[in-house]
């Protein structure tokens, strides 16, 4: 499949109840629970919906992966990276950074053994060192 095809289908999947073509967009915040954690694959918006879903399949499907992941915002998908790294591991970050990332970076990952350094992005020579 060509990618301007891609951009536009990928990770659509018709309404198994409606037969729309296209995903709406939920607008609720909370879905139907037989009991507490006992759901029908939603149970909160913040953590995921139909929506959501639908656009994480179409970045992975738009860029060849398996998974695609969409955050709230930057400052939750920075933070999900972050996570990632263990006691020693490093950063190399540009020091003309949002104030948020770099309060996260020093501020809470830090402390926790992991190493930043902020360094300008302009210069290569910096970088590479």
């Amino acid at each position: 499949m060509k990618f301007a095809t891609k951009a536009i289908h990928a990770g659509v999947h018709p309404d198994p109840t409606t037969g729309a073509i296209m995903t709406p967009i939920y607008q609720t915040s909370t879905y139907a629970q037989r009991s507490p954690g006992d759901n029908k694959g939603y149970e909160y918006s913040r953590t995921h919906n139909p929506t959501r879903t639908q656009l994480q399949d179409a970045l992975a499907a738009l860029d060849n992966g398996q998974h695609g992941l969409a955050f709230a915002s930057g400052m939750a998908a920075i933070d999900c990276v972050l996570r990632l790294l263990k006691p020693g591991d490093e950063v190399i970050s540009t020091n003309d950074l949002y104030g948020g990332s770099y309060r996260i970076m020093t501020k809470v990952y830090e402390p926790l053994g992991i190493v930043f350094h902020f360094v300008p992005m302009r210069d290569l020579a910096t970088v590479q060192a």
